[in-house]
């Protein structure tokens, strides 16, 4: 199996334990990027850094609009298709993505597709303060535009298009 690494560096640490929602979506194998395991650190006393290693795709959305290679209406539906089934069972598990881009959105050869970059996804919540600023610019949704602390699921909505 071929693998693509991640390092999660200290500063996520001190979400993490409130971040188990998120190993929930990723146990899904539809249109979310999959886990292969996750490399705990030797000592606990010494704990910065976390690696996970998830399956390695092919190339992003990005790299296939930027190569201006001839995309059909019918590869448009089907990404577009797995794109909302992706966003469908990370928000069931009320996990907000808050970075959905071409380049978070992962390909393979047979067009499968996967989300991946979770490194601002939260767990919605009505009492947490939420950071407005997420998002990649281009991305972002109206109200996150107008510094709104109060958003939804809707915003990930917004980023797809």
């Amino acid at each position: 199996r071929r693998l693509r690494m991640l390092l999660i560096t200290g500063s996520m640490r001190r979400g993490l334990c409130e971040r188990s929602s998120f190993f929930a979506i990723w146990i899904m194998k539809t249109s979310v990027v999959a886990i292969r395991d996750i490399i705990p650190p030797p000592q606990r006393e010494a704990f910065n850094d976390v690696y996970i290693a998830y399956e390695l795709m092919d190339t992003d959305l990005h790299q296939i609009i930027r190569s201006n290679q001839a995309l059909s209406e019918e590869h448009c539906q089907y990404f577009l298709y797995q794109i909302l089934r992706g966003l469908k069972y990370i928000h069931s598990a009320n996990v907000l993505h808050r970075d959905l881009k071409p380049s978070n959105l992962l390909l393979n050869a047979n067009c499968d597709l996967k989300i991946c970059d979770f490194g601002l996804a939260r767990v919605t919540s009505e009492t947490d303060f939420m950071t407005e600023y997420v998002v990649t610019r281009w991305y972002r949704a109206p109200e996150l535009l107008l510094n709104s602390s109060d958003y939804t699921t809707a915003i990930d909505v917004w980023s797809v298009g």
